[in-house]
């Protein structure tokens, strides 16, 4: 089961990642699995923190922009799937990867890199080649469009 894996945080700096992978599925005829991770592993230390409830409104944000997601491939006559997960958004990519056998995983690249971000644009790179060694998948950036 072979396709394209595209991670998508949501809102209007998701777009030309959403686009890059429609023209892929395009060229390729393949289906698309639009990822979208919920991570709130960095609230762990606040104790006054609700963080399950949270999780649960990041949950269903995520339910939205999926479903907003897979209506814009839909348009293109592209087939896709939604997948939220939780936890670690470098793991799941890769591991989303390996489930369906994906043959392309396309990233969008950051405005403003920050330095201890693994999609910062000093660590991306390092990030693909981590994704095509346990996937196979190759990895495809979406140039981001200044606004």
């Amino acid at each position: 089961m072979a396709g394209i894996v595209c991670a998508i945080r949501g809102g209007p700096l998701s777009r030309p990642t959403i686009d890059k992978a429609i023209q892929q599925a395009l060229a390729t005829q393949q289906e698309i699995h639009f990822l979208y991770v919920v991570n709130l592993d960095f609230l762990s230390g606040s104790l006054h923190s609700p963080i399950q409830v949270m999780t649960e409104e990041m949950l269903q944000m995520g339910e939205f922009i999926l479903l907003a997601t897979q209506q814009i491939a839909k348009d293109k006559n592209v087939v896709s799937h939604a997948v939220l997960r939780k936890g670690s958004v470098q793991e799941e990519i890769i591991i989303i990867c390996q489930v369906i056998d994906a043959d392309y995983v396309v990233l969008g690249k950051p405005h403003q890199a920050m330095e201890h971000n693994v999609f910062a644009n000093n660590h991306i790179n390092s990030f693909a080649q981590e994704v095509y060694d346990a996937s196979g998948a190759q990895v495809i950036f979406a140039d981001q469009e200044k606004e």
